[in-house]
Protein backbone atom coordinates (compact mmCIF):
# COMPACT_ATOMS: atom_id res chain seq x y z
CA UNK A 1 0.00 0.00 0.00
CA UNK A 2 1.00 3.50 -0.87
CA UNK A 3 0.68 6.53 1.22
CA UNK A 4 -0.06 9.84 -1.28
CA UNK A 5 0.04 13.15 -0.06
CA UNK A 6 -2.11 16.09 -1.95
CA UNK A 7 -0.80 19.44 -0.79
CA UNK A 8 -2.81 22.19 -1.81
CA UNK A 9 -6.10 19.35 -1.53
CA UNK A 10 -8.21 22.40 -0.49
CA UNK A 11 -8.42 23.07 -4.09
CA UNK A 12 -11.34 20.98 -4.75
CA UNK A 13 -12.28 20.63 -8.29
CA UNK A 14 -8.79 19.60 -9.08
CA UNK A 15 -8.06 17.52 -6.15
CA UNK A 16 -11.44 15.45 -7.00
CA UNK A 17 -9.82 15.10 -10.33
CA UNK A 18 -6.31 13.69 -9.24
CA UNK A 19 -8.38 11.47 -6.78
CA UNK A 20 -10.54 9.92 -8.64
CA UNK A 21 -7.62 9.34 -11.04
CA UNK A 22 -5.99 7.27 -8.47
CA UNK A 23 -8.95 5.59 -7.47
CA UNK A 24 -9.45 4.71 -11.12
CA UNK A 25 -6.79 2.22 -11.24
CA UNK A 26 -7.51 -0.93 -8.86
CA UNK A 27 -4.01 -1.34 -8.36
CA UNK A 28 -3.62 1.97 -6.61
CA UNK A 29 -7.14 1.18 -4.29
CA UNK A 30 -5.55 0.21 -1.08
CA UNK A 31 -4.15 3.28 -0.96
CA UNK A 32 -3.11 6.56 1.76
CA UNK A 33 -4.67 9.19 0.63
CA UNK A 34 -3.39 12.06 2.96
CA UNK A 35 -4.87 15.36 1.81
CA UNK A 36 -3.11 18.51 3.36
CA UNK A 37 -4.49 22.61 3.30
CA UNK A 38 -3.92 25.24 5.05
CA UNK A 39 -8.09 26.20 4.87
CA UNK A 40 -9.74 23.88 6.92
CA UNK A 41 -12.61 24.39 5.52
CA UNK A 42 -12.03 23.77 1.89
CA UNK A 43 -9.81 20.83 3.47
CA UNK A 44 -12.81 19.44 5.21
CA UNK A 45 -14.86 19.61 1.75
CA UNK A 46 -12.17 17.99 0.09
CA UNK A 47 -12.14 15.21 3.09
CA UNK A 48 -15.49 14.57 2.59
CA UNK A 49 -15.40 14.10 -1.20
CA UNK A 50 -12.72 11.75 -1.29
CA UNK A 51 -14.22 9.64 1.26
CA UNK A 52 -17.86 9.61 -0.46
CA UNK A 53 -15.90 8.07 -3.73
CA UNK A 54 -14.44 5.72 -1.45
CA UNK A 55 -17.67 4.67 0.17
CA UNK A 56 -19.43 4.81 -3.50
CA UNK A 57 -17.00 1.86 -4.54
CA UNK A 58 -16.34 0.34 -1.37
CA UNK A 59 -12.65 0.90 -1.74
CA UNK A 60 -10.26 -0.35 0.37
CA UNK A 61 -8.69 3.19 0.88
CA UNK A 62 -7.71 4.90 3.62
CA UNK A 63 -8.35 8.95 3.98
CA UNK A 64 -6.58 11.61 5.98
CA UNK A 65 -6.90 15.19 6.03
CA UNK A 66 -4.45 17.64 7.98
CA UNK A 67 -3.58 21.07 8.27
CA UNK A 68 -0.50 20.09 9.27
CA UNK A 69 2.39 19.49 6.17
CA UNK A 70 4.45 17.91 7.89
CA UNK A 71 2.28 15.13 9.14
CA UNK A 72 0.66 14.61 5.86
CA UNK A 73 4.55 14.11 4.14
CA UNK A 74 5.28 11.54 7.12
CA UNK A 75 6.43 8.36 5.07
CA UNK A 76 4.94 9.62 2.11
CA UNK A 77 5.76 7.51 -1.37
CA UNK A 78 4.33 10.17 -3.46
CA UNK A 79 3.64 13.92 -3.11
CA UNK A 80 1.15 15.74 -5.78
CA UNK A 81 1.44 19.83 -5.45
CA UNK A 82 -1.12 22.22 -6.24
CA UNK A 83 -0.58 25.59 -4.39
CA UNK A 84 -1.20 29.39 -4.70
CA UNK A 85 0.58 31.91 -2.41
CA UNK A 86 -0.86 34.75 -1.01
CA UNK A 87 -4.33 34.67 -2.58
CA UNK A 88 -6.30 37.48 -4.50
CA UNK A 89 -4.49 40.65 -3.93
CA UNK A 90 -1.01 39.99 -5.30
CA UNK A 91 -2.30 38.25 -8.24
CA UNK A 92 -4.61 41.62 -9.17
CA UNK A 93 -1.79 43.96 -8.33
CA UNK A 94 0.56 41.62 -10.29
CA UNK A 95 -1.78 42.46 -13.37
CA UNK A 96 -3.50 45.80 -12.75
CA UNK A 97 -0.05 47.52 -11.81
CA UNK A 98 1.93 46.39 -15.39
CA UNK A 99 -1.78 46.90 -16.88
CA UNK A 100 -0.94 50.74 -16.07
CA UNK A 101 2.26 50.46 -18.13
CA UNK A 102 1.06 48.91 -21.04
CA UNK A 103 1.93 45.53 -20.70
CA UNK A 104 -1.63 43.65 -20.99
CA UNK A 105 -1.23 39.98 -19.53
CA UNK A 106 -4.05 37.42 -20.49
CA UNK A 107 -3.65 35.18 -17.99
CA UNK A 108 -0.01 36.35 -15.99
CA UNK A 109 0.70 33.18 -14.16
CA UNK A 110 4.03 31.78 -15.97
CA UNK A 111 5.81 34.56 -17.48
CA UNK A 112 5.81 38.52 -17.33
CA UNK A 113 6.09 40.33 -14.90
CA UNK A 114 2.63 38.14 -12.88
CA UNK A 115 4.58 35.21 -13.53
CA UNK A 116 8.19 36.79 -11.96
CA UNK A 117 6.62 38.09 -9.32
CA UNK A 118 4.70 34.99 -8.56
CA UNK A 119 7.64 32.90 -8.44
CA UNK A 120 8.83 35.21 -6.01
CA UNK A 121 6.81 34.81 -3.91
CA UNK A 122 5.86 30.51 -4.94
CA UNK A 123 9.58 29.48 -4.69
CA UNK A 124 10.17 30.06 -1.14
CA UNK A 125 6.87 28.15 0.19
CA UNK A 126 8.01 25.20 -2.20
CA UNK A 127 11.44 25.05 -1.37
CA UNK A 128 9.92 25.14 2.32
CA UNK A 129 7.61 22.05 1.33
CA UNK A 130 10.86 19.76 -0.07
CA UNK A 131 13.32 20.81 2.67
CA UNK A 132 10.79 18.44 4.44
CA UNK A 133 10.61 15.93 2.12
CA UNK A 134 14.00 15.55 2.13
CA UNK A 135 13.70 14.85 5.83
CA UNK A 136 10.13 13.06 6.00
CA UNK A 137 9.81 11.54 2.67
CA UNK A 138 13.00 11.94 0.85
CA UNK A 139 12.37 9.25 -2.03
CA UNK A 140 9.08 10.44 -2.78
CA UNK A 141 9.24 12.43 -6.05
CA UNK A 142 7.36 15.52 -5.92
CA UNK A 143 4.39 15.74 -8.78
CA UNK A 144 4.88 19.07 -8.93
CA UNK A 145 1.38 21.57 -11.09
CA UNK A 146 2.08 24.70 -9.56
CA UNK A 147 2.67 27.73 -11.80
CA UNK A 148 4.87 29.03 -13.11
CA UNK A 149 6.14 25.61 -13.54
CA UNK A 150 9.48 26.33 -15.24
CA UNK A 151 10.61 28.02 -12.72
CA UNK A 152 8.96 26.38 -9.51
CA UNK A 153 10.44 23.52 -10.82
CA UNK A 154 14.06 24.98 -11.76
CA UNK A 155 14.23 26.78 -8.21
CA UNK A 156 13.96 22.68 -6.57
CA UNK A 157 16.30 21.03 -8.46
CA UNK A 158 18.68 23.47 -8.00
CA UNK A 159 18.27 24.36 -4.62
CA UNK A 160 16.62 20.49 -2.54
CA UNK A 161 17.61 16.81 -3.55
CA UNK A 162 13.89 16.57 -4.23
CA UNK A 163 12.93 14.40 -7.76
CA UNK A 164 10.54 16.97 -9.08
CA UNK A 165 8.55 16.16 -12.29
CA UNK A 166 6.61 19.24 -13.34
CA UNK A 167 3.20 18.02 -14.76
CA UNK A 168 1.08 20.36 -17.19
CA UNK A 169 -2.19 18.97 -19.30
CA UNK A 170 -1.03 21.39 -22.46
CA UNK A 171 0.06 18.61 -24.27
CA UNK A 172 -2.09 16.28 -24.56
CA UNK A 173 -4.64 18.72 -24.45
CA UNK A 174 -3.19 20.07 -27.65
CA UNK A 175 -2.83 16.84 -29.27
CA UNK A 176 -6.65 16.48 -28.96
CA UNK A 177 -7.41 20.12 -30.02
CA UNK A 178 -5.17 19.90 -33.33
CA UNK A 179 -7.13 15.71 -33.85
CA UNK A 180 -10.53 18.29 -33.84
CA UNK A 181 -8.66 20.78 -36.05
CA UNK A 182 -8.18 17.71 -38.73
CA UNK A 183 -10.96 15.98 -37.99
CA UNK A 184 -8.97 12.97 -37.04
CA UNK A 185 -9.76 10.48 -34.18
CA UNK A 186 -7.73 11.65 -31.14
CA UNK A 187 -7.25 7.77 -30.95
CA UNK A 188 -5.49 7.61 -33.75
CA UNK A 189 -2.98 10.27 -34.04
CA UNK A 190 0.81 10.29 -32.60
CA UNK A 191 3.15 12.84 -31.98
CA UNK A 192 6.15 14.11 -30.72
CA UNK A 193 6.69 17.36 -28.47
CA UNK A 194 9.65 19.04 -27.16
CA UNK A 195 10.07 22.69 -25.83
CA UNK A 196 9.39 24.15 -22.33
CA UNK A 197 6.15 24.49 -20.70
CA UNK A 198 3.73 26.14 -22.37
CA UNK A 199 5.95 26.74 -25.20
CA UNK A 200 6.50 23.23 -26.49
CA UNK A 201 6.42 22.23 -30.27
CA UNK A 202 4.50 19.50 -32.06
CA UNK A 203 8.04 18.47 -33.95
CA UNK A 204 5.81 15.62 -35.51
CA UNK A 205 1.93 15.12 -35.85
CA UNK A 206 0.84 11.91 -37.78
CA UNK A 207 -1.98 9.42 -37.88
CA UNK A 208 -1.56 5.91 -39.17
CA UNK A 209 2.16 7.12 -40.86
CA UNK A 210 0.30 9.85 -42.65
CA UNK A 211 2.08 13.51 -41.84
CA UNK A 212 -0.74 15.40 -40.45
CA UNK A 213 0.69 18.84 -40.66
CA UNK A 214 -0.66 19.70 -44.92
CA UNK A 215 -3.98 19.28 -42.65
CA UNK A 216 -3.05 21.36 -40.53
CA UNK A 217 -1.72 24.23 -42.51
CA UNK A 218 -4.95 23.90 -44.52
CA UNK A 219 -6.52 25.04 -41.06
CA UNK A 220 -4.50 27.90 -41.01
CA UNK A 221 -4.99 29.32 -44.40
CA UNK A 222 -8.50 29.11 -44.10
CA UNK A 223 -8.94 32.25 -41.80
CA UNK A 224 -12.79 32.07 -42.12
CA UNK A 225 -12.93 28.43 -40.50
CA UNK A 226 -13.89 27.58 -36.80
CA UNK A 227 -10.97 26.04 -35.79
CA UNK A 228 -8.95 29.01 -37.09
CA UNK A 229 -10.74 31.01 -35.00
CA UNK A 230 -10.56 29.12 -31.71
CA UNK A 231 -6.56 29.17 -32.31
CA UNK A 232 -5.98 32.49 -33.64
CA UNK A 233 -2.56 32.91 -32.08
CA UNK A 234 -0.76 29.45 -32.17
CA UNK A 235 -2.15 29.37 -36.15
CA UNK A 236 -0.28 32.50 -36.97
CA UNK A 237 3.04 31.61 -35.02
CA UNK A 238 2.62 28.26 -36.92
CA UNK A 239 2.11 30.22 -39.73
CA UNK A 240 5.40 32.28 -39.26
CA UNK A 241 7.48 29.98 -37.52
CA UNK A 242 6.57 26.43 -39.26
CA UNK A 243 5.01 24.62 -36.08
CA UNK A 244 2.35 24.42 -33.79
CA UNK A 245 2.44 25.19 -30.07
CA UNK A 246 1.29 23.71 -26.79
CA UNK A 247 -1.04 25.38 -24.38
CA UNK A 248 -3.48 28.32 -25.72
CA UNK A 249 -3.83 31.36 -27.76
CA UNK A 250 -4.64 33.28 -24.86
CA UNK A 251 -1.76 32.15 -23.12
CA UNK A 252 0.94 32.22 -25.99
CA UNK A 253 -0.36 35.38 -26.94
CA UNK A 254 1.50 36.91 -23.70
CA UNK A 255 4.48 34.79 -23.90
CA UNK A 256 5.90 36.79 -27.16
CA UNK A 257 6.01 40.43 -28.30
CA UNK A 258 3.38 40.69 -31.24
CA UNK A 259 0.09 40.26 -29.89
CA UNK A 260 -0.39 42.64 -27.10
CA UNK A 261 1.55 45.58 -27.74
CA UNK A 262 -1.83 47.54 -27.01
CA UNK A 263 -5.43 47.08 -26.39
CA UNK A 264 -6.36 47.96 -29.83
CA UNK A 265 -4.59 45.12 -30.79
CA UNK A 266 -6.03 42.90 -28.25
CA UNK A 267 -9.38 44.14 -29.21
CA UNK A 268 -8.88 43.18 -32.83
CA UNK A 269 -7.42 39.53 -31.58
CA UNK A 270 -10.71 38.77 -29.10
CA UNK A 271 -12.74 39.54 -32.58
CA UNK A 272 -11.05 37.55 -35.15
CA UNK A 273 -10.88 34.61 -32.32
CA UNK A 274 -14.11 32.26 -31.49
CA UNK A 275 -14.18 34.22 -27.82
CA UNK A 276 -16.47 32.82 -25.58
CA UNK A 277 -16.37 33.73 -22.14
CA UNK A 278 -18.74 31.29 -20.31
CA UNK A 279 -18.31 31.73 -16.48
CA UNK A 280 -19.31 28.03 -15.67
CA UNK A 281 -17.03 26.51 -18.34
CA UNK A 282 -14.07 29.32 -18.30
CA UNK A 283 -11.48 26.94 -18.18
CA UNK A 284 -12.26 25.38 -21.39
CA UNK A 285 -13.96 27.82 -23.45
CA UNK A 286 -11.71 28.36 -26.62
CA UNK A 287 -9.67 32.08 -25.77
CA UNK A 288 -11.98 32.72 -23.07
CA UNK A 289 -8.83 34.79 -21.33
CA UNK A 290 -7.57 36.78 -24.41
CA UNK A 291 -9.01 40.13 -22.82
CA UNK A 292 -6.71 41.61 -20.01
CA UNK A 293 -7.24 40.67 -16.71
CA UNK A 294 -10.46 38.35 -18.26
CA UNK A 295 -8.84 35.56 -15.99
CA UNK A 296 -8.56 37.63 -12.83
CA UNK A 297 -12.00 38.74 -13.29
CA UNK A 298 -13.26 34.85 -13.34
CA UNK A 299 -10.43 33.26 -10.87
CA UNK A 300 -11.94 35.90 -8.21
CA UNK A 301 -15.27 35.50 -8.91
CA UNK A 302 -16.01 31.61 -9.38
CA UNK A 303 -15.14 30.15 -6.28
CA UNK A 304 -15.89 25.72 -7.37
CA UNK A 305 -15.48 24.77 -3.77
CA UNK A 306 -17.54 27.32 -2.28
CA UNK A 307 -20.41 26.04 -5.48
CA UNK A 308 -19.64 22.47 -4.68
CA UNK A 309 -22.75 20.40 -3.68
CA UNK A 310 -21.97 16.89 -2.26
CA UNK A 311 -24.87 15.42 -2.91
CA UNK A 312 -24.71 16.53 -6.66
CA UNK A 313 -21.54 15.35 -7.01
CA UNK A 314 -20.28 12.55 -10.41
CA UNK A 315 -19.45 9.66 -8.10
CA UNK A 316 -18.25 7.68 -11.21
CA UNK A 317 -14.18 6.72 -11.41
CA UNK A 318 -13.53 8.21 -14.82
CA UNK A 319 -10.33 8.70 -15.52
CA UNK A 320 -9.19 12.31 -16.23
CA UNK A 321 -6.19 12.90 -19.13
CA UNK A 322 -3.86 14.05 -15.76
CA UNK A 323 -0.28 12.74 -16.16
CA UNK A 324 0.08 12.23 -11.93
CA UNK A 325 -2.07 8.94 -11.57
CA UNK A 326 -0.60 7.36 -14.80
CA UNK A 327 2.94 8.47 -13.49
CA UNK A 328 2.53 6.23 -9.65
CA UNK A 329 0.57 3.76 -11.62
CA UNK A 330 3.63 3.32 -14.31
CA UNK A 331 6.21 3.34 -11.37
CA UNK A 332 4.33 1.10 -9.06
CA UNK A 333 3.31 -1.79 -11.32
CA UNK A 334 6.18 -0.76 -13.84
CA UNK A 335 3.34 -0.70 -16.98
CA UNK A 336 5.26 1.24 -19.09
CA UNK A 337 3.95 4.72 -20.42
CA UNK A 338 5.27 7.85 -22.90
CA UNK A 339 4.55 11.26 -21.72
CA UNK A 340 5.72 14.69 -21.86
CA UNK A 341 7.25 16.04 -18.26
CA UNK A 342 9.06 18.88 -17.24
CA UNK A 343 12.62 17.75 -16.11
CA UNK A 344 16.07 19.20 -16.09
CA UNK A 345 17.62 19.54 -19.60
CA UNK A 346 20.68 17.95 -18.41
CA UNK A 347 19.18 14.71 -17.82
CA UNK A 348 18.55 12.93 -14.69
CA UNK A 349 22.69 12.88 -14.08
CA UNK A 350 23.50 15.72 -15.55
CA UNK A 351 26.46 14.25 -17.71
CA UNK A 352 24.61 12.59 -20.59
CA UNK A 353 24.18 15.74 -22.64
CA UNK A 354 21.41 18.18 -23.05
CA UNK A 355 17.83 16.28 -23.47
CA UNK A 356 17.38 19.47 -26.30
CA UNK A 357 21.12 20.53 -27.47
CA UNK A 358 20.26 23.82 -28.18
CA UNK A 359 18.54 24.82 -25.19
CA UNK A 360 20.76 25.39 -21.95
CA UNK A 361 21.46 22.51 -19.50
CA UNK A 362 20.17 24.37 -16.41
CA UNK A 363 16.81 25.12 -18.18
CA UNK A 364 13.32 23.21 -17.41
CA UNK A 365 12.25 21.56 -20.70
CA UNK A 366 9.29 19.56 -21.80
CA UNK A 367 10.06 15.99 -23.19
CA UNK A 368 8.88 13.08 -24.24
CA UNK A 369 9.38 10.72 -20.68
CA UNK A 370 9.49 6.97 -21.06
CA UNK A 371 7.90 6.02 -17.34
CA UNK A 372 8.07 2.34 -15.73
CA UNK A 373 8.87 0.18 -13.05
CA UNK A 374 12.36 1.62 -13.37
CA UNK A 375 11.87 5.41 -13.44
CA UNK A 376 11.24 8.67 -14.90
CA UNK A 377 13.49 7.98 -17.79
CA UNK A 378 13.53 11.15 -20.62
CA UNK A 379 13.95 10.83 -23.63
CA UNK A 380 16.90 12.80 -25.64
CA UNK A 381 15.57 15.29 -28.41
CA UNK A 382 18.34 16.97 -30.22
CA UNK A 383 18.17 20.36 -31.62
CA UNK A 384 14.66 21.86 -32.62
CA UNK A 385 14.65 23.86 -35.56
CA UNK A 386 16.69 26.84 -34.52
CA UNK A 387 13.72 29.83 -35.11
CA UNK A 388 12.10 27.52 -31.93
CA UNK A 389 14.67 27.28 -29.65
CA UNK A 390 15.14 30.75 -30.38
CA UNK A 391 11.92 31.83 -28.86
CA UNK A 392 12.18 29.02 -26.38
CA UNK A 393 15.40 30.95 -25.43
CA UNK A 394 13.43 33.80 -24.81
CA UNK A 395 11.55 32.59 -22.24
CA UNK A 396 14.28 30.98 -20.87
CA UNK A 397 16.45 33.90 -20.27
CA UNK A 398 13.49 35.36 -18.01
CA UNK A 399 13.28 32.16 -15.56
CA UNK A 400 16.96 31.82 -15.29
CA UNK A 401 16.87 35.19 -13.73
CA UNK A 402 13.88 34.53 -11.80
CA UNK A 403 15.07 31.54 -10.24
CA UNK A 404 17.97 33.69 -9.28
CA UNK A 405 15.93 36.35 -8.07
CA UNK A 406 13.70 34.04 -6.00
CA UNK A 407 16.69 31.87 -4.78
CA UNK A 408 19.30 34.76 -4.20
CA UNK A 409 17.00 37.20 -2.95
CA UNK A 410 18.66 39.02 -5.95
CA UNK A 411 16.57 42.51 -6.44
CA UNK A 412 18.67 42.76 -9.57
CA UNK A 413 18.12 39.76 -11.19
CA UNK A 414 14.32 40.37 -10.83
CA UNK A 415 14.64 43.56 -12.49
CA UNK A 416 16.46 41.61 -15.45
CA UNK A 417 13.91 39.30 -15.55
CA UNK A 418 11.16 41.80 -16.08
CA UNK A 419 13.11 43.68 -18.65
CA UNK A 420 14.29 40.36 -20.29
CA UNK A 421 10.37 39.65 -20.40
CA UNK A 422 9.26 39.72 -24.25
CA UNK A 423 5.92 41.44 -23.44
CA UNK A 424 7.15 43.91 -21.14
CA UNK A 425 10.05 44.79 -23.53
CA UNK A 426 7.52 45.45 -26.46
CA UNK A 427 6.00 48.68 -24.44
CA UNK A 428 8.46 49.42 -21.75
CA UNK A 429 11.54 51.59 -21.61
CA UNK A 430 14.00 50.06 -19.60
CA UNK A 431 13.60 53.14 -17.01
CA UNK A 432 9.51 52.33 -16.91
CA UNK A 433 10.23 48.39 -16.00
CA UNK A 434 12.29 49.94 -13.06
CA UNK A 435 9.31 51.78 -11.72
CA UNK A 436 6.82 49.01 -12.69
CA UNK A 437 9.09 46.19 -10.27
CA UNK A 438 9.28 49.68 -7.88
CA UNK A 439 4.96 49.46 -7.64
CA UNK A 440 4.99 46.05 -7.43
CA UNK A 441 6.98 45.26 -4.99
CA UNK A 442 5.59 48.24 -3.05
CA UNK A 443 2.13 46.61 -3.42
CA UNK A 444 3.04 43.13 -2.78
CA UNK A 445 5.95 43.42 0.00
CA UNK A 446 3.48 41.47 2.15
CA UNK A 447 3.95 38.25 0.25
CA UNK A 448 7.27 38.67 -0.64
CA UNK A 449 10.86 37.65 0.46
CA UNK A 450 13.02 40.48 1.40
CA UNK A 451 15.26 41.48 -1.04
CA UNK A 452 19.35 42.31 -1.06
Amino acid sequence: MVKIAFIGAGSISFTRRLVRDILSFPELQESTLALMDIDEDRLEKSRAMTQVLVDEHDLPTTVEATTDRREALEGADYVMCAIHVGGEEPFRNEIEIPQQYGVNQAVGDTLGPGGVFRALRTIPTMVDLTRDMEELCPDAPLLQHTNPMAMVCWAIEEATEIDVYGICHSVQGTAHDLAEYVDVPFEDVEYWVAGINHMAWFLEFESEGRDLYPDLRAVMNDRESEAYADDVVRFETMRHFGHFITESSQHLSEYLPYFRTSEAQIDELTERSNYRADPDEFEYSPVCWMPTGEYLKQWSSIDPTDAFDIEEMDRSLDRSAEYASRIVHSLETGEGRRMNLNVPNAGPDGDGGALISNLPDEALVEVPCLVDGTGVNPCSVGALPSQLAALNRTNINVQQQGVRAALDRDEDALRRAVKLDPLTSAVCTLEEADELVDELLAANADYLPELS
